[in-house]
């Protein structure tokens, strides 16, 4: 376990990519102690219907990641592709949109490397138009904190993980691949973990906190 204060594991748990190490094998108790460890993140009605798949299997691993580039493929031919804001006029953004891209893409070219995939699920699904506001935040209220807590416990262990879900827009066909009963139970990440090259991270450039606070009102 890595020697982190609270505020430098917040500040510096990163989407990790380009870190990955692919040769290092990562220990199945060790993944197993990061879900124990999300299962302690808060859940609504203390209904704890979350699941964590841990994927292994080289060639399911193959099959997510082709799904994995079909969706990549998709978002990239979308209006809301990271590629359409790197003409920006801001240099500074400019430049970590490109980094963003060259990331992210390497991921997708060497998703199948990575030694374990984590899917998890939630019972229940937010995609149906009768879904009130109300009780969609009440399942991602549950599921999110639950993924945040892996990725904290998988940072504190010297792994690397990101949230990612191009998979998604072909779900189910990964529901079909992995026995999820589609209908009952949500799939809404892929994590892919290993071992991470290097030591240490930063924390990430953001805003000014005053461009988001709001008193009283917007």
């Amino acid at each position: 376990m890595t020697s982190l204060s609270p505020e430098e594991l917040l500040t510096t748990t990163r989407a990790v990519r380009k870190r990955l190490d692919f040769e290092k094998p990562v220990e199945i108790e060790l993944v197993k102690k990061c879900i124990e460890i999300a299962q302690q993140a808060p859940t609504a009605s203390n209904r704890q219907n979350w699941h964590f798949l841990i994927i292994t299997d080289q060639s399911i691993k193959n099959s997510l990641s082709d799904l994995f580039r079909k969706g990549w493929q998709s978002y990239i031919d979308s209006p809301t592709s990271v590629t359409k804001t790197i003409s920006s006029d801001d240099p500074k953004k400019n430049e970590t949109q490109r980094k963003i891209y060259e990331s992210a893409k390497y991921l997708v070219d060497n998703l199948r490397n990575v030694p374990v995939f984590v899917i998890p699920c939630i019972e229940g699904r937010t995609d149906g138009s009768n879904i009130s506001v109300r009780v969609q935040s009440a399942i991602w209220g549950s599921i999110a904190p639950a993924v945040w807590n892996f990725m904290l416990a998988a940072r504190l262990y010297g792994l690397g993980t990101t949230w990612t879900s191009f998979h998604l827009l072909f779900e189910k066909e990964a529901a079909k691949l992995l026995n999820i009963p589609y209908e009952k139970v949500m799939q809404v990440a892929l994590l892919p973990l290993a071992y991470y090259k290097g030591s240490s991270f930063k924390p990430a450039p953001r805003d000014s906190v005053e461009k988001i606070i709001h008193f009283n009102s917007w």
